[in-house]
């Protein structure tokens, strides 16, 4: 899992929303909770935004250059699913950059 090193690199801001208590936001707790302090130990300059608002559908959100944004609806993905997601979204912002 060498790409999570260059989340920085790639992107300029990763938010996360999700509802604390909603059943739908289930995976995407389990993964901020497993995999936030990795992620901002290797890109400790990375703004890692995590938003939690009752009723809010579960989305992934990268901001890349040039205020370039894409976004994913994370509602019935498992942690590995949202965790591929990520890295997706960390080589949309390798590619931009070429």
């Amino acid at each position: 899992m060498a790409w999570r090193s260059n989340v920085s690199r790639n992107l300029k801001e990763l938010r996360i929303l999700f509802c604390q208590t909603s059943p739908a936001s289930s995976s995407t707790r389990a993964f901020v909770e497993n995999n936030y302090k990795d992620l901002k130990t290797l890109n400790p300059k990375l703004p890692i935004l995590i938003r939690e608002c009752t009723g809010t559908e579960p989305q992934l959100w990268a901001r890349y250059d040039m205020g370039v944004e894409r976004g994913i609806r994370l509602e019935g993905m498992t942690e590995g699913q949202i965790l591929k997601s990520l890295e997706d979204l960390v080589k949309v912002g390798a590619a931009l950059k070429s």
